[in-house]
């Protein structure tokens, strides 16, 4: 197969994966294609890893030495505004974050390192589901990933919108942040518009604890911590003409370390506690941890950084100054073996991820081939030393 003919071919692929989206642990039809190809490759392929997780393993020469590289599957539930020719087919779902792209630059790694070697040792290509929602990379290593498909180090790629196709970034240390999810019930007793003074309505409570909350992160911790809190929902059950008796607030903090979300759930418990005494209301906190932090290995961000940079040109891949707040399950996977996670370009005006008139760039397909054919064929190398 000719080399246009190769990419025109997983353009295909990832528009097709576009049209059907499916969101984490449903992602069947996704799944069942992915086992497909790799079958088709040479790999040996596990299906039903963690739910709808894909496998596919491949081996060549007599090194011992094993990696992982790692794509996602799911899709998100949004619908789609954007109209290109490829454009969802299921109602209120949409590949909105990029995982087709993804599963196509992964799908054609494999084709290329099983047509063509260059390495020597055992490749694991990780289709992962449900990574919007924190939750499939977890499902994964619960079904005995480590035991079943052991490796020594691993590595994902994300599109990035904002940033140049064919440009890549990534960092030593925290690259993305944790997320906790907040759920704050107010209670008091609500009545007639007309007669605050009969009741001890919630709402006056709520909006003065959507302000105190910010001061966590201004007064609460250091000027050096990275950390957000953010309330993005209030929901009551008054109506226009009732003071309402309960209120509940929702939203997410974002930090890089596990001391600054301790001081988070900490500083929240206390200040929901005092402006419900406050009000003469009554306070409830649920506070769970959602996404652990993005850790990236020294020796595994170097490695990505110089095999990236074989790939895109010496000047199209750079060390990131500062990490991002978002989250990714990946953390998972960072958290027991060494590697790294990076940004790959997704154009300077990509819509945001996440938005309805978001598309994954094609022109973005042979960098991230590019990447991890070269990480691959870098880190198992005869003569490649094992991460410190």
């Amino acid at each position: 197969m000719s080399d246009a003919a190769f990419w025109q071919k997983l353009v295909e692929w990832r528009r097709d994966f576009h049209r059907h989206p499916e969101f984490g642990f449903e992602e069947h039809r996704t799944a069942r294609l992915v086992a497909e190809r790799l079958r088709g490759f040479g790999l040996d392929v596990t299906e039903g890893v963690g739910g709808t997780g894909v496998v596919g393993t491949l081996r060549r020469g007599n090194g011992a030495r094993s990696l992982a590289l790692r794509a996602d599957m799911d899709a998100l539930r949004i619908t789609e505004q954007g109209t290109p020719e490829w454009r969802s087919t299921a109602p209120g779902m949409m590949h909105g974050c990029g995982h087709d792209g993804h599963v196509t630059m992964l799908l054609g790694a494999a084709e290329r390192l099983a047509t063509e070697g260059g390495f020597s040792g055992t490749l694991h290509f990780l289709f992962q589901p449900a990574e919007e929602w924190g939750r499939g990379a977890q499902a994964m290593l619960d079904a005995g990933l480590l035991d079943r498909f052991p490796f020594d180090e691993i590595y994902g790629l994300h599109n990035a919108p904002g940033l140049a196709v064919g440009k890549f970034g990534t960092r030593a240390g925290p690259i993305m942040a944790a997320e906790d999810i907040f759920d704050i019930r107010l209670t008091g007793k609500g009545g007639h518009a007309s007669q605050p003074q009969a009741g001890r309505e919630v709402m006056l409570a709520a909006c003065a604890l959507v302000v105190e909350l910010q001061a966590i992160v201004s007064r609460r911790l250091p000027p050096s911590a990275a950390a957000v809190v953010s309330v993005t929902e209030l929901t009551t059950d008054g109506a226009r003409n009732v003071l309402p008796g309960q209120a509940r607030l929702q939203g997410d903090a974002r930090s890089f370390l596990p001391i600054i979300s301790a001081t988070i759930e900490k500083e929240m418990r206390r200040i929901a506690e005092g402006v419900a005494i406050a009000h003469g209301c009554t306070a409830e906190l649920d506070y769970t941890r959602e996404f652990i932090p993005t850790l990236n290995h020294p020796g595994a961000t170097a490695a990505a950084l110089a095999a990236a940079r074989a790939t895109l040109g010496a000047t199209n891949a750079e060390e990131m100054a500062e990490p991002i707040t978002a989250s990714e399950d990946f953390a998972r996977f960072l958290a027991l073996r060494p590697g790294c996670f990076a940004f790959l370009g997704n154009g300077v005006e990509s819509a945001p991820l996440h938005n309805p008139r978001y598309d994954f760039a094609d022109d973005a397909i042979p960098h991230g081939v590019g990447f991890f054919t070269a990480i691959a064929r870098q880190r198992l190398a005869p003569d490649a030393e094992p991460l410190a």
